[in-house]
């Protein structure tokens, strides 16, 4: 680790924390309201098919982010990702109808591809050889402005102020963070040597078991999970639970967040992280029923701790930590593949999320976690052999 790089890396960690509002502001039930309102629709669940555009830019970015971050350097990929963020947040918060807005969601989407490829290596690159703490350090960044935005909402609504101020603010935020980066000095990009494959090509090569499919379903599912409760639970909490407001579930998530990231990263020195991909959605599964049949204020509040622990923060980089274990030739291109899922989960799940009524949100969430437990018990049971293929 070179000490002269830590404040790049603080501020390339900045993107992340600006990136946590970004990846749930609209699934707070204040922002929807005032974005439909500004849209003159009434329905809420329009702000849930925007929020799947995030995923789909993702699927659009992805196959060619990666490529340019290690062609052109982090830094470019980094500035990249800043300023399609800064388009996103100002195009939301002056959107006039869902169009402009989907659109401004597909380059959040693209954004936080470029970021992932851009801030997360160079970061690994200064903290070498602490790759795993560099990863980790980008979802603590992202659960601490999870953590603080109802506050800031709050800070907002108590000012008389249109929530698009926070919109504002982020935009104009991570274009500075953006012009930071433009100066931070980076260490010297690693390089790997000998003949460059294609994705198509390592995809081909690949010997692709039935476990190793159904770990990479489970980017996919675990996906589902969170991002059905990011962007719906507060809507049935509002409804069913009649919590007036429902804003504070993302504090008891992202404090949820936050533990799973620090009792994980030391449960995974004695216990192979494999076994997480089973007991974590497991715990899940069965707190999203315990909220759908009582729906009582505590049971939400507590709900979205536990949700937040045991799906929000470790799931999908449990999933990519065990896919580059089982393929160690291919990392690359096995994260891309994992990350395609994830980025599929976002985009389908969360449009036909936008189309159903709030309970039957939560019994897809239960059915979608059921499946993932399935497949991870399937894995865990056939880890030993695919460990001796790899």
């Amino acid at each position: 680790m070179n000490k002269k790089y830590y404040p790049s890396a603080f501020i390339l960690y900045l993107n992340y924390f600006i990136h946590g509002i970004g990846a749930s502001v609209l699934g707070q039930v204040a922002v929807k309201e005032t974005l439909v309102k500004q849209w003159g629709a009434s329905d809420i669940g329009l702000v849930t098919m925007v929020a799947a555009a995030l995923g789909l830019g993702r699927l659009i970015a992805l196959p060619f982010a990666g490529p340019l971050s290690d062609k052109l350097g982090r830094k470019v990929a980094s500035i990249i990702g800043a300023g399609s963020y800064a388009i996103f947040f100002l195009g939301l918060a002056m959107s006039p109808n869902m169009t402009v807005a989907y659109i401004a969601a597909i380059l959040g989407g693209i954004a936080n591809s470029f970021l992932d490829t851009g801030v997360i290596p160079a970061c690994v690159e200064i903290l070498a050889p602490r790759s795993s703490m560099a990863t980790m350090l980008t979802k603590f960044s992202i659960s601490c402005s999870q953590l603080l935005m109802p506050f800031m909402i709050g800070a907002i609504v108590g000012a008389n102020l249109s929530l698009n101020v926070l919109l504002y603010v982020c935009g104009a935020a991570i274009a500075i963070i953006g012009v930071l980066v433009l100066f931070a000095p980076l260490p010297k990009m690693e390089t790997a040597g000998g003949a460059k494959s294609s994705l198509i090509q390592d995809i081909k090569h690949a010997n692709f078991s039935l476990e190793s499919i159904a770990l990479i379903i489970i980017g996919f599912t675990g996906t589902a999970t969170f991002q059905l409760w990011l962007n719906c639970a507060q809507d049935f909490a509002k409804e069913y639970a009649k919590i007036g407001d429902p804003s504070v579930m993302q504090t008891y998530y992202s404090t949820g967040s936050l533990v799973a990231i620090v009792v994980t990263t030391v449960l995974v020195n004695k216990i192979k992280g494999v076994r997480f991909l089973f007991v974590y959605p497991l715990i899940a599964t069965i707190m999203i029923a315990l909220v759908y049949l009582l729906r009582t204020p505590s049971i939400c509040y507590i709900g979205s701790a536990v949700v937040g622990y045991s799906a929000g923060a470790v799931v999908l980089q449990l999933v990519t930590a065990t896919a580059n274990d089982l393929f160690p030739k291919i990392k690359g291109t096995i994260t891309s593949i994992v990350m395609i899922a994830s980025s599929l989960s976002n985009y389908t799940i969360l449009s036909l999320a936008g189309t159903m009524d709030k309970a039957d949100i939560l019994l897809m969430n239960i059915g979608i976690t059921v499946v993932g437990v399935l497949l991870a018990l399937f894995v865990n049971v056939r880890y030993k052999a695919m460990e001796e293929k790899a």
